[in-house]
């Protein structure tokens, strides 16, 4: 095998023994949380573009405002400019703002557009944000569903996050596209998970579409961001990736665990009816 095959093969071990990503706020963070998927990644990318135009934008206007300040004081100028216009320069302050607009929107609605929907989507999972909890929905999987509610602080296990943890974790494949299709049972929520770049209100008696995948196995953590009541802050969101195999078996076990409980009852037999008519009938 060349040196450049066993670079490689080493760099593939290396990547599946590498520890599933965890995508959660971190103390005293200063910037976005990192990326777990393509959208989130076009977030960045984004954001990016915006801060630096804008550090460009404060520093120009800092620079400005001191020579100003410099040139034209009073001691400086006993006698006031008596100018009152210069066409140069409104036209130079009206067209530069216009140009660094326009150099944030071309991206910005790409994004937008980008986020919007699913370009053949692996799977379709339905979100209902409910007070004060969410449930999850396969249609593409037998249509079963299941409710993720948050644990309280006195059920915490160590290792796990506070005031983010839930008792039924959203399972998904890494590496697929996911279509979210969002509703609400009551009021207006908004199903967030920041790392994967997801966002979309969950409205009642509307259905909204966005998408979402997870470049890598991790969990990744998410809130309610739409105040929604009481509760509003501890209505937590636990997105799991994990390897194709290991979600087809998680779904085959989910069909048991999460059957409807209000399925209609199997007909009874035709003779359990007879007897059931002769019992009654000698009452």
């Amino acid at each position: 095998m060349t040196i450049l095959g066993l670079a490689a093969a080493g760099g593939m071990a290396m990547a599946q023994t590498q520890a599933p990503m965890v995508g959660a706020p971190v103390p005293w963070a200063m910037g976005l949380q990192q990326s777990g998927g393509p959208i989130k990644d076009a977030i960045s990318s984004f954001n990016d573009l915006v801060f630096w135009l804008m550090v460009a934008v404060t520093v120009f206007v800092a620079i400005l405002l001191a020579w100003v300040m410099w040139r034209y004081n009073e001691k400086a100028n006993p006698v006031p400019s008596q100018n009152s216009h210069n066409t140069t320069l409104e036209i130079a302050w009206t067209v530069i703002p216009v140009l660094i607009l326009l150099v944030i929107a071309v991206p910005s609605f790409r994004l937008i557009y980008y986020q919007d929907r699913a370009r053949d989507a692996d799977l379709t999972i339905n979100v209902t944000g409910h007070q004060w909890y969410w449930s999850y929905q396969f249609p593409d999987h037998g249509n079963f569903s299941f409710d993720s509610r948050p644990i309280q602080d006195e059920d915490i296990r160590t290792g796990q996050l506070r005031s983010l943890e839930v008792d039924e974790p959203l399972v998904v494949p890494a590496g697929r596209t996911i279509r979210v299709m969002t509703n609400g049972a009551d009021v207006i929520h908004s199903f967030f998970v920041p790392s994967l770049g997801v966002q979309r209100y969950s409205i009642p008696g509307r259905t909204l579409e966005t998408w979402m995948r997870a470049d890598q196995v991790g969990t990744f953590y998410g809130q309610c961001n739409q105040i929604c009541g009481v509760n509003h802050w501890f209505m937590p969101i636990v997105v799991k990736a994990v390897p194709q195999a290991e979600f087809d078996a998680w779904v085959a076990s989910a069909r048991t665990r999460f059957a409807r409980q209000d399925a209609p009852a199997p007909a009874l037999a035709e003779a359990d009816n007879d007897t059931i008519r002769i019992a009654a009938a000698r009452q």
